[in-house]
């Protein structure tokens, strides 16, 4: 087990910001990590990190106690902050230099070669850090968090600043690294969630409120299915009601059609058997499905 946590707490006075958390991370797995502002995702990621302790709990990383042993953890894990905290007046190939010097790598001058192909700095590097673009500010970060090649990696906001393009190679780079190190990233871009994690942990006023794959997390949320047909001939709501299972029936636009059942049924059959029936002509069947935005807003709505 790459990272596990549990019970997890931290209290400043008497405000938890952190609330009794507990979950696991494998090697191999891209894990999110939402919630709103202020929900604790930061926090527990700096105790993840040894930058603060617990007040109460236990976290290991690669089987170490992050109170007990934090120089080991530290030596395991590579760190993107969410203000990325970097030495403006070096070069970009002077810092990673610096930081591998920290980590005492072997090879460092390949590694760092490595990293700045890796995440597309090749014609920023003779750059001082201070006249980069905050999306290569971000490409420096994440340079420096897997120059030592870390088994864990922990993002906060790391596609923050970032253009359409550079989102593109980001995400790209995130997900590969992903198969084969464990990735740790919070986010408020829900398209991210969709397009890289394997699963997502949500968090609220400090408690944890999910922490599942992202079609089970539509299904846990949903009590209901929607699906849009759409017909070549015109038909009226009256007839549709004879389909078995459907509680709801509402008109779209384009002689389309949304209806609505118990997620217990899966009515697409029965829909193409009453189409057969009635000598419709069925031009298109969609099941619709939540996106991990409308289940977000619904799980940390629950419980403000």
């Amino acid at each position: 087990m790459s990272v596990k946590v549990e019970s997890l707490t931290k209290k400043y006075g008497e405000q938890h910001a952190v609330d009794d958390v507990s979950f696991e991370a494998q090697s191999g797995e891209v894990l999110g990590f939402l919630g709103p502002n202020g929900a604790g995702k930061t926090t527990t990621m700096k105790i993840l990190t040894c930058f603060i302790p617990q007040t109460e709990g236990k976290a290991t990383v690669c089987g170490y106690d992050t109170a007990e042993e934090p120089m080991k953890v530290r030596e395991r894990i590579g760190y993107l902050p969410e203000h990325n905290p970097l030495y403006k007046d070096m070069y970009v190939r002077e810092y990673l230099n610096f930081v591998a010097g920290l980590h005492k790598l072997p090879n460092k001058q390949k590694r760092i070669a490595e990293m700045i192909e890796l995440t597309g700095l090749e014609r920023e590097q003779k750059k001082l850090i201070g006249a980069l673009s905050k999306g290569y500010r971000q490409r420096v970060g994440l340079a420096q968090a897997m120059l030592h090649d870390p088994e864990v990696l922990i993002l906060d906001e790391p596609t923050s600043g970032l253009d359409p393009n550079q989102l593109v190679d980001i995400r790209a780079l995130i997900k590969e690294i992903g198969k084969s190190k464990t990735v740790i990233f919070s986010t408020h871009i829900m398209q991210e969630v969709q397009a890289i994690c394997d699963r997502v942990l949500i968090i609220n006023r400090g408690k944890l409120v999910a922490n599942d794959t992202i079609d089970d997390l539509r299904r846990r949320v949903s009590g209901e299915t929607a699906i849009t047909v759409q017909f070549l001939e015109k038909i009226g709501k009256a007839q549709l009601r004879n389909i078995p299972h459907a509680t709801a029936i509402e008109a779209l636009p384009d002689n389309q059609w949304q209806i609505i059942t118990n997620k217990k049924h899966d009515i697409r059959p029965k829909i193409f058997k009453f189409a057969v029936e009635n000598g419709l002509t069925l031009i298109e069947m969609r099941q619709d499905v939540q996106s991990v935005e409308d289940v977000f807003q619904t799980l940390t709505r629950v419980t403000s």
